[in-house]
């Protein structure tokens, strides 16, 4: 059932679940200087998390028969440095940890939509916060980010392995030869341009519905009392369509994280390839 620190009206209560903690970057005015802090922070307690389960498991690890988590740890990072080495044609000691980091992040960041919906916004109340969401890739700020730092890592990647001369090349030359340059470069530029909008957009799009089918799903019940029977008959729809959902939602989170972390691959290997 939704959270009685709640609005009751339904409208408020979507509103609220969708808002972040904010503040305003001092000496500033308008939203574009306003920090998400609800998302910063639940970044960074992936971040440690994700480094702390990784320390934690490397200086444990033994070379007899491993425990539960050093297995699972194991089978991550045999999964990934499999695709990197299949996938990424080029010569690059970053590219296999950084896709590492990029799927065990994204995964956390995205398994926290698995929190019930109104568990820490009730927590943040309590403690006087008006605001807190959970969910730090439901934030585009978040996505965006990412995928700015991915496009300039495939930036640093071509360079590196074609020089700067090459690199800009074949800005002028690929794909239809150096006497249609204008056309090389215009359709360079838009290659270039999609590829953070894609992996951001396609990310945020599929967290945020994500996030608010969990809300529309808590709505069912709000306000309810139970007195009346169709409490009881609302409460039965909302736990089928909760555990229904909670279990489609899990794979959505996974194959998200893949894919962001495989188009980055191929991205990376697309840049340090010769044309």
């Amino acid at each position: 059932m939704a959270s009685e620190h709640a609005p009751a009206n339904m409208t408020d209560y979507i509103k609220h679940h969708l808002h972040h903690l904010q503040v305003q970057v001092p000496g500033t005015e308008g939203q574009f200087w306003l920090i998400n802090v609800d998302s910063v922070l639940f970044k960074l307690l992936a971040c440690v998390l994700f480094v702390w389960v990784f320390l934690r498991v490397s200086r444990r690890a033994t070379a007899g028969v491993p425990g539960k988590l050093q297995c699972a740890v194991e089978m991550i990072v045999s999964f990934v440095d499999g695709m990197v080495r299949e996938t990424f044609h080029g010569s690059s000691k970053i590219i296999a940890p950084m896709s590492i980091t990029i799927f065990c992040l994204v995964f956390l960041m995205n398994f926290m939509d698995m929190i019930p919906v109104d568990a820490l916004p009730a927590a943040g109340a309590a403690a006087g916060i008006n605001y807190l969401r959970v969910v730090p890739t439901a934030d585009i700020n978040t996505t965006a980010g990412m995928a700015i730092t991915v496009f300039l890592l495939i930036q640093y990647i071509g360079i590196k392995h074609k020089g700067l001369f090459g690199f800009f090349k074949e800005w002028f030359t690929a794909p239809f030869g150096p006497w249609f340059a204008p056309f090389n470069l215009l359709l360079r530029v838009i290659e270039e341009a999609v590829r953070p909008l894609s992996l951001s957009l396609r990310l945020f799009g599929n967290m945020y519905a994500g996030e608010l089918i969990f809300i529309l799903i808590a709505v069912m019940t709000l306000g309810a009392t139970l007195d009346h029977f169709s409490t009881y008959l609302l409460g039965a729809g909302q736990f089928i369509a909760g555990f229904v959902w909670t279990a489609f939602h899990v794979l959505i989170i996974t194959l998200q994280a893949f894919i962001f972390m495989t188009l980055t691959i191929v991205y990376l290997s697309m840049a340090a390839e010769h044309h």
